[in-house]
């Protein structure tokens, strides 16, 4: 069972990363899903997508839920039934989950690869990054980024909510772990904290609402 991580970033919230190894077949084993779940697997093509969706029903396990006690709202956004919030995410071999029973959260885990410096002026003024020489460096601290927006999008869930225009997340040092992040639309301020891990190539954000 290759339950990667647990982080209990404070009493109400605990973040679970899986890393995915098994087959499908095996991910099958232990785990029941709703015929909604059912007949949206069958839909995926990708075996690699499948294998995520059902990692992610064993991470709802070790957090102590089944399929049926997660549903999604019409903007595609989760949530548990007994009212504590959920985030979700899945990169390549890994998933992830962060729950909380207080705060708003969302969490994004992002491979870290040089794709991202020719999308990065769609999602970030790219100029503020200019001092950054060092290539690796550049694409470590632009995969955070955009796994901070991702997160913020994933709790505010507002159609027409943008990446570049609405979505800011104040300059940050890689060694810091950690950032603030502000949504402002449609006349309103927002403030998140958000926290960033690193491994084997991949980059996991996680953010809260203040």
């Amino acid at each position: 069972m290759p339950l990667y991580n647990t982080l209990t970033v404070t009493a109400s919230i605990t973040v679970y990363v899986w890393k995915i190894e098994e087959s499908e077949k095996e991910l099958e084993n232990a785990v029941v899903l709703t015929s909604k779940s059912q007949h949206r697997m069958l839909g995926m093509k990708s075996e690699m997508h499948r294998r995520g969706f059902l990692s992610i029903r064993h991470l709802l396990a070790v957090a102590g839920y089944a399929d049926k006690d997660l549903y999604y709202d019409e903007q595609g956004k989760p949530h548990l039934k007994d009212g504590k919030h959920i985030s979700i995410t899945h990169s390549n071999q890994f998933t992830g989950i962060i729950v909380s029973s207080k705060e708003e959260v969302g969490i994004d885990i992002e491979m870290q690869r040089d794709k991202i410096l020719r999308i990065a002026h769609k999602f970030t003024p790219i100029d503020e990054y200019r001092t950054i020489a060092n290539s690796e460096a550049l694409i470590r601290k632009l995969t955070v980024v955009w796994g901070c927006k991702e997160s913020l999008y994933k709790i505010c869930s507002e159609p027409g909510l943008s990446f570049l225009h609405h979505i800011v997340i104040q300059n940050f040092s890689i060694n810091d772990f950690s950032t603030i992040g502000e949504v402002i639309y449609e006349g309103n301020t927002f403030l998140f904290n958000i926290k960033f891990i690193e491994f084997e190539g991949f980059t996991c954000v996680y953010a809260i609402k203040c």
